[in-house]
C-alpha cells in the first residue's frame, strides 16, 4: 500500500510502498478514502524533522533530557544506539481520517466489516490506504448525507468542540475568537451551531471575509477595530469567552485577549501560541486561563486510547471518543458547512505536493488540504524488495519476528555478519518499521503477517523477537511449520505454554534455542570466572 512518511533524520517526505497493517485486538483495520493535512500541526511537525540535531535539541529540551537519562541508565553507546535507530524510522504523518472498516480485531463487538467511520490519532490515522485504529480513536459516521471528505474533518472537529467546552461558552453569550484559520473556522461553525455571537479576528482579509460569510457576527483584520468591536456587541462589558485558535510564538494573541474580555471571563488557547501572560489585565479582571488540551478527555491516556478502557459516561460526559460523535452528529444534521472549507485535493499519489503547498512561506490561500484514496479490496501485507536468492545446501535462511530496539541494535546486524545466513523475511505489526529496518538490512521481503513467514516454504529458521506474552504461540506455530526456532528469552510464561511448546518440539524434530543474552555478556562472564576461581560462597 502507499502510505506518507517523513525522515526523522532528513525531514524530506516520500509517498513508500509498504505492506498494510495487520489488524490487532481492540482495533479496527480501515480502507482510507479521504485524510485531511493539518497545516498548521502537520508543517510544524516536518519543520521540527527538516531542522539538525542542535536545532531539534534547543526545540526540545525534555528529549534532551530522556538522552541524558538514558545515557545515566544504560551507558553512551546504548543511548547513542537508540537515538540512531530513532532516527532511522520513518514517521507516518496524519492524524484525521475517514473510511470503511475491513476487519475487526478481538474484543471489537461494535463495529463490523463495511461501518463508515472517522478516524484519530498521530500514528493511527495515518495518510495510508489502510490503517489499523484503536476502537476508542474511531466513531462511527451515522448517516449517508456525511459523506467521506467531510467526515475526515472530524479531529479537528473534537479539538474546537472540546475547546468550546472548555471555554464554557452558553447560548446567547458573545465570543471573541482569534485565529480564523482552518481550526478557527470550525470553532466558528460549533459556537455558532451552540447558540454563541462570534466575532472573529484573523490577519489575512480572506480567511476574515470567509468567517463573515459563515455566520460571524462582526469580523475584522485590525486589532484596535476588535476591541471595539468586542465592547460594542456586548453592551460595553466585553467578551464572556475568547478562544484562541492561532498558531505563533508570540503571546500578543494571549495578551489581546485580555484587552477584549470581561471581568471573570475565560480565555482558552486551541492553538499553539506563546504564553507570556501580561499579569496586571489578567489580575485586574480576574481572568480565567486555560489550555484546551487536543480532542479532550482520553487523550494521551495509553490506557484509554489504546487498551480501550472507556471513562463512565456518569463521570466524564464528553471524552474524545464522545466529541468526534458529536462533531459527525452535528455535520449530519446539517449545522456544520464545510464545503467552502475544502480548498485543495490531491490523490495519494501526488501528496508530496500537499506537504509543498503548506510549507509555502504563504500559505494562507489553503485550508483544508485532503488526500484522497482509490477503493482497493485487496489488503497488500508482503512486500517484496528483492529477488529471493535459491537457498544453498547448508545456508541458514532467517526469517525475523519483532522488530524492535533489540532486534534492530543485536540480533539483526548479528545475524548479518555469519556469511552462511542470509535474512529472507521480516515481519512487523508496522508496515513502515518493517520496511525501513528490511531495506536497511537486505531483508527480501517485509510483511506485517507472521503467516507469511511461517509459510516460506525458503525460510528454515524462524528469530522470535517480539512481545514476551506472544513467544509461545509463534515458536509452536513455527515449529508446526517445520522450521528451526531461536526465540529471545523467555521461552513463555505460564506452565500450561512450556507443555504446549513441549508437545510441537517433540512432533517437529527442529532445533529450538532460547537466547539468554545476558549469559553471554562481558560482565557476567568475569563475574562467572570469578565466582568459579572462589570455589564457593
Amino acid at each position: 500500500m502507499k502510505q506518507v512518511l517523513q525522515s526523522a533524520r532528513t525531514g524530506e517526505f516520500e509517498v513508500a510502498d509498504v505492506p498494510a497493517p495487520a489488524v490487532l485486538p481492540g482495533s479496527v483495520l480501515v480502507r482510507i478514502v479521504a485524510s485531511l493535512v493539518s497545516a498548521g500541526t502537520e508543517r510544524a511537525a516536518s519543520e521540527f524533522a527538516a531542522k539538525n540535531l542542535l536545532q531539534k535539541a534547543r526545540l526540545r529540551p525534555d528529549l534532551v533530557r530522556e538522552v541524558f537519562n538514558k545515557v545515566r541508565r544504560d551507558g553512551l553507546l546504548t543511548a547513542a544506539s537508540a537515538v540512531r535507530g530513532r532516527l532511522d524510522q520513518p514517521t507516518a504523518l496524519g492524524y484525521s481520517s475517514a473510511g470503511t472498516v475491513l476487519e475487526v480485531g478481538e474484543g471489537i463487538s461494535d463495529l463490523k466489516p463495511g461501518d463508515r467511520v472517522a478516524c484519530a490519532g498521530a500514528g493511527f490515522a495515518v495518510h495510508a490506504e489502510f490503517a489499523c485504529v484503536p476502537r476508542m480513536l474511531v466513531a462511527r459516521i451515522p448517516s449517508a448525507n456525511v459523506n467521506f471528505e467531510s467526515a475526515a474533518f472530524t479531529t479537528l472537529g473534537a479539538v474546537a468542540i472540546h475547546g468550546v467546552r472548555t471555554a464554557e461558552a452558553k447560548l446567547g453569550e458573545t465570543v471573541a475568537l482569534i485565529g480564523l484559520g482552518l481550526l478557527g473556522q470550525l470553532t466558528l461553525q460549533v459556537l455558532i451551531a451552540a447558540g454563541c455571537r462570534v466575532i472573529g479576528l484573523d490577519l489575512h482579509p480572506e480567511r476574515a471575509q470567509l468567517a463573515a460569510k459563515m455566520g460571524a457576527l462582526a469580523v475584522t483584520t485590525s486589532e484596535a477595530e476588535f476591541c471595539d468591536l468586542c465592547l460594542r456587541h456586548s453592551g460595553g462589558h466585553g467578551a464572556d469567552c475568547v478562544l484562541i485558535a492561532a498558531e505563533t510564538a508570540s503571546s500578543g494573541p494571549v495578551n489581546l485577549a485580555s484587552d477584549v474580555a470581561r471581568d471573570r471571563a475565560i480565555v482558552v488557547a486551541l492553538g499553539t501560541v506563546g504564553m507570556e501572560l501580561q499579569r496586571k489585565l489578567y489580575y485586574e479582571k480576574e481572568l480565567d486561563f486555560r489550555v484546551s488540551r487536543s480532542y479532550g478527555p482520553g487523550r494521551y491516556d495509553a490506557a484509554f486510547e489504546q487498551k480501550g478502557r472507556d471513562y463512565p459516561i456518569g463521570h466524564v460526559r464528553w471524552t474524545e471518543t464522545r466529541n468526534m460523535e458529536a462533531f459527525l452528529q452535528l455535520l449530519s444534521d446539517g449545522k456544520i458547512n464545510l464545503d467552502p472549507l475544502i480548498t485543495h485535493r490531491f490523490p495519494i499519489e501526488d501528496a508530496l505536493a500537499a506537504y509543498d503547498l503548506i510549507s509555502r512561506a504563504n500559505a494562507t490561500s489553503s485550508l483544508g488540504v485532503l488526500i484522497l484514496y482509490k477503493a482497493e479490496e485487496i489488503v497488500p501485507r508482503r512486500l517484496e524488495l528483492v529477488t529471493s536468492a535459491q537457498a544453498t545446501t547448508g545456508q541458514i535462511r532467517v526469517g525475523l519476528l519483532g522488530a524492535g530496539n533489540f532486534a534492530r541494535g543485536i540480533l539483526i546486524p548479528a545475524i548479518k555478519k555469519d556469511r552462511k545466513t542470509r535474512l529472507a523475511g521480516i515481519c512487523a505489526t508496522s508496515g513502515p518499521r518493517a520496511r525501513s529496518l528490511a531495506t536497511k538490512f537486505d531483508f527480501e521481503f517485509c510483511t506485517t503477517d507472521e503467516d507469511e513467514i511461517y509459510s516460506d516454504s525458503s525460510i528454515n529458521t524462524v528469530v522470535i523477537a517480539t512481545r514476551h506474552h506472544l513467544h509461545a504461540r509463534q515458536i509452536v506455530r513455527a515449529l508446526e511449520a517445520g522450521k528451526h526456532v531461536f526465540c529471545e528469552k523467555p521461552l513463555c510464561l505460564t506452565e500450561l505454554e512450556l507443555k504446549e511448546i513441549q508437545t510441537a518440539y517433540a512432533r517437529a524434530g527442529r532445533h529450538l534455542v532460547v537466547g539468554f543474552n545476558r549469559r553471554f555478556a562481558p560482565m557476567i562472564q568475569r563475574m562467572k570466572q570469578f565466582l568459579h576461581e572462589a570455589g564457593g560462597p
